[in-house]
């Protein structure tokens, strides 16, 4: 029988696409192994086994994927327990998983609950006080190839600006997958403003934000800052990711309105969205000198391979007074 990527059927012993991932794979005797490799929504519920009992996959799932959350193995990220070991980042907020492998994650504020379906870490703490248990800590997957702050991180910037307690403008907030992250790093003292002028994903960072009561959706037009003047106080840090060609003077304007004097300035920057005629690389100056136009000065620029292409990211300082 021939393959047909993606359709339900296809071989039940080979690899079935659709809906139950592949059944068959590689296997001996009853039981085997279910999975082999597959995707949709039962992922790999294997690996290769024999005998009826097999292995039905060490971490049971595989990598399970879509909703499953932590049940076992990658389902919902490394189960955790004693196999997990969380460590502090440099920056506030932000953790390392050591286990099988280093994950970048950040403490889930609304846990039992996923946001775009990512993976969950479940760790036990001990209590700093005799005779209380320990207690159940959840952590969430940053994966850095779904956003660029992540990919930054990873890229190893010096400065972030967003931490706990701070008061965050994130422009271009789309559905809130990295807003969620954010809202984990500044906790429950912190405040994320997030903008965002397409209504479909707007309607998503609503929702997501009803969890989360840290997280104020806005959707407007972020080049229009006067018509949500009144939702907002002063912030500490504006991250941008608009992908706009007017990027730069959408930043300024927000930053001369809301951010703190010698507030931070996050841009991620593509430059094919500003200008598809020349390189990357003067684009990205272009873009670096409007923001000293604009009394940003710029401490740091990362590129974000292997993570994205043709993308940086610029860290700055806002001075009201300007930059001497």
């Amino acid at each position: 029988m021939s393959f047909r990527p993606g359709s339900r059927g296809g071989s039940r012993g080979g690899s079935r696409g659709g809906r139950g991932g592949s059944r068959g794979g590689f296997s001996g005797g009853r039981g085997g192994s279910r999975g082999g490799f597959s995707g949709g929504r039962g992922g790999s519920r294997g690996g290769f086994s024999g005998g009826r009992g097999g292995a039905r996959g060490g971490a049971r799932g595989g990598s399970r994927g879509g909703r499953g959350g932590a049940r076992g193995g990658a389902a919902g990220g490394p189960k955790g327990g004693n196999k997990v070991v969380i460590e502090p980042h440099k920056f506030g907020g932000v953790y390392i998983a050591r286990g099988k492998e280093d994950l970048l994650v950040t403490k889930n504020m609304a846990p039992g609950e996923s946001v775009y379906g990512e993976k969950r870490i479940s760790v036990e703490e001990p209590s700093k006080e005799e005779g209380v248990p320990a207690t159940k800590v959840e952590y969430r997957v940053w994966n850095p190839f779904r956003s660029k702050l992540a990919a930054g991180i990873m890229g190893g910037l010096d400065e972030l600006f967003i931490g706990p307690g701070k008061k965050v403008l994130y422009l271009g907030a789309a559905s809130g997958t990295s807003v969620s992250h954010v809202s984990d790093i500044v906790g429950p003292e912190g405040i994320v403003y997030a903008v965002e002028f397409s209504a479909r994903p707007g309607r998503e960072l609503i929702s997501m934000a009803k969890k989360r009561p840290n997280v104020i959706p806005i959707v407007e037009d972020a080049r229009h800052p006067q018509k949500y003047r009144m939702l907002l106080g002063m912030v500490d840090c504006v991250f941008a990711d608009v992908a706009q060609p007017d990027q730069a003077r959408i930043i300024a304007l927000n930053s001369h309105m809301f951010l703190k004097d010698q507030g931070g300035v996050v841009i991620s920057i593509k430059a094919n969205c500003i200008d598809s005629t020349v390189d990357a690389e003067t684009v990205f100056s272009r873009e670096v000198q409007k923001l000293r136009e604009e009394k940003i000065k710029p401490l740091e620029q990362l590129t974000l391979e292997p993570y994205e292409r043709d993308h940086c990211i610029v860290i700055g300082k806002y001075f009201r007074g300007g930059i001497n």
